[in-house]
């Protein structure tokens, strides 16, 4: 495995340089080798045309082969192709699905897009009890956007339903950030 993280370590430093040309070169056999960071890796750069053409068919291919390996990037990537309906049919169901399975391995942004469905009933049920919950989740880790639109969902929430929200996230916090902070 060392070769395989070598070379892995070579290619996300050649993508944090910007040179993406020579960092798709890296990431293309790691690929092709089922290597999930760097089918991720790969993905991206197809989605986003860097250094190769736009190609979301592929993008869509990469994202959920690492996704469906737990990748928590390519999981919340693959909800936003299905949210925006970005080279595949837009699917607010399937949207959710992958920004839930992102948001339970305690990424924020995931954890906040799962709130925004659940305010919208985009893919779920409409239900701002749920969207109060996950917001303050991803607020209570740094996200400003999160902490804005929870302010907002309290708004139209009773006293009751704020407690009952509070208790929810203490839940949430409990079972989907805890375990994956690092000490």
């Amino acid at each position: 495995m060392k070769p395989v993280f070598g070379k892995l370590k070579n290619a996300v430093a050649a993508f944090d340089a910007g040179d993406y040309q020579i960092a798709f070169r890296l990431f293309k056999p790691l690929a092709e080798q089922r290597v999930t960071e760097a089918q991720a890796g790969l993905a991206f750069f197809y989605f986003q045309g860097k250094g190769v053409p736009e190609d979301d068919a592929k993008a869509d291919y990469l994202y959920r082969k690492a996704a469906e390996r737990g990748h928590v990037e390519a999981q919340i990537e693959l909800g936003d192709m299905y949210d925006e309906g970005k080279g595949i049919p837009e699917d607010d169901a399937k949207a959710v699905h992958w920004y839930r399975k992102a948001a339970e391995q305690g990424y924020a942004r995931a954890q906040q897009q799962l709130g925004w469905s659940y305010l919208l009933g985009k893919g779920v049920p409409e239900d701002n009890l749920q969207a109060y919950a996950w917001m303050s989740i991803a607020a209570a880790q740094g996200s400003e956007s999160a902490m804005n639109s929870r302010g907002t969902i309290k708004g139209s929430m009773t006293p009751a339903q704020i407690a009952e929200a509070q208790k929810l996230s203490s839940e949430l916090w409990e079972k989907y950030v805890m375990p994956f902070q690092k000490d």
